[in-house]
């Protein structure tokens, strides 16, 4: 599901995904629900940002929000799922592509997960200037996302230091003020940082 790339892209942000078997992925997959977004899912598909957004609230629209804000160019906001690897917010996908990634595991040490991640990585990276970087926005206090995406991009994985200590919902409207005001957060690398603190 990863096409699109060229040498333009400069910056790309790397989403955590929503929980695609939670009580808010049930309701929008329920064949009786009657709401706008579960019908346009079951009868057309929906952009995966759009459906990501509705499953995990705050925390993933404040994400989204933000990388298309500051992405370079604005489309390169990719998608971490359970087995389909990095797949770019704007793809339609419909409650097949849902339940699939509902039966996956986000665990670095599962074949299914690991490998189309580390593919679509290694794409990623390919098209990247020397220069470029790749966003981690998402956990980097375990190593679901850190050590496969880490052994890829190395020192252009980047993640905002603000983060460490913060739970979703607090992340989630950081990233929502800076991208309305149009103020980009700090970056460092992934590689080296300090990963955990405190939950405030």
């Amino acid at each position: 599901m990863m096409s699109g790339m060229s040498a333009e892209w400069s910056r790309v942000f790397l989403l955590s995904p929503a929980d695609c078997g939670g009580d808010r992925a049930r309701l929008v997959l329920s064949s009786r629900a009657s709401f706008d977004l579960a019908v346009r899912l079951r009868d057309s598909g929906v952009p995966l940002g759009e459906v990501m957004s509705f499953m995990s609230g705050l925390y993933f629209r404040g994400k989204l929000t933000y990388a298309r804000a500051f992405a370079r160019p604005p489309e390169a906001v990719l998608v971490i799922t359970p087995n389909a690897g990095l797949v770019p917010a704007d793809v339609i996908v419909g409650v097949a592509h849902l339940r699939r990634f509902a039966r996956g595991d986000v665990d670095p040490d599962r074949p299914g997960y690991r490998r189309p991640l580390l593919a679509a990585a290694r794409m990623v990276a390919d098209a990247l200037p020397p220069d470029g970087q790749a966003v981690l926005l998402g956990s980097i206090a375990s190593d679901k996302y850190v050590r496969p995406l880490t052994s890829v991009f190395r020192e252009r994985l980047v993640f905002p230091p603000v983060f460490v200590g913060m739970g979703d919902m607090k992340r989630g409207s950081v990233l929502l003020r800076a991208a309305r005001a149009g103020a980009e957060l700090d970056y460092v690398p992934v590689a080296g940082a300090v990963r955990h603190r405190p939950r405030t």
